[in-house]
């Protein structure tokens, strides 16, 4: 690879770093803060959804970033993800963990979104969110496991980058490469 994709691998870093970090200080800093100073249930709700809700902008950016920026640093290395043994396997274990981490981010948003409608002042707000699947209770439970489920997913795929910068050295690229065409010449293992 020859050309330099720097905008887009900042893209794909920073989003990450913005989702994970994000991720992890709301289940930490804002809910356990809301927990802190909310004095009833409704009270803790309303001050977590305040927060997560300035957050979703933002968020929903760093993961826009994340994927655009992933698409491109993919598109320019597709010859060495086919070509570079191993590189094609941490790639589909990428892939699919960075659908898990957008579903469990969707999923996540849709919970805490019935919360939000249950707990506000507006009473049309509380009729929509009865009509959802579910119950309340249910989603604020939900909630309580996916408030660690998306930053341990996304600490994964910052695993997992770091293993793709490692496979990028140059000793790692000869030695994938050697690997895989001398596994091209074995009947065996095509």
């Amino acid at each position: 690879m020859t050309e330099r994709t720097t905008f887009l691998r900042s893209a794909h870093d920073l989003g990450l770093a913005a989702w994970f970090g994000g991720a992890l200080m709301g289940a930490v800093g804002l809910n356990g803060a809301a927990e802190e100073e909310g004095v009833t249930e409704v009270g803790t709700a309303r001050i977590a959804s305040a927060g997560w809700a300035k957050w979703a902008p933002l968020g929903a950016v760093a993961v826009g970033a994340h994927l655009l920026g992933g698409t491109g640093v993919l598109a320019a290395n597709r010859a060495r993800v086919r070509g570079q043994k191993g590189v094609t396997a941490s790639t589909v274990a990428k892939t699919a963990l960075t659908g898990a981490a957008l579903a469990a981010t969707a999923y996540t948003r849709l919970l805490g979104k019935k919360v939000d409608l249950a707990t506000s002042q507006k009473e049309e707000d509380q009729e929509a969110a009865d009509h959802g699947p579910g119950s309340v209770e249910q989603a604020q439970k939900q909630l309580t496991l996916m408030q660690w489920v998306v930053p341990a997913l996304t600490a994964g795929l910052v695993v997992l980058n770091a293993l793709h910068g490692e496979q990028q050295r140059p000793s790692q690229q000869a030695r994938g490469a050697v690997r895989h065409a001398l596994d091209g010449l074995n009947p065996q293992k095509r």
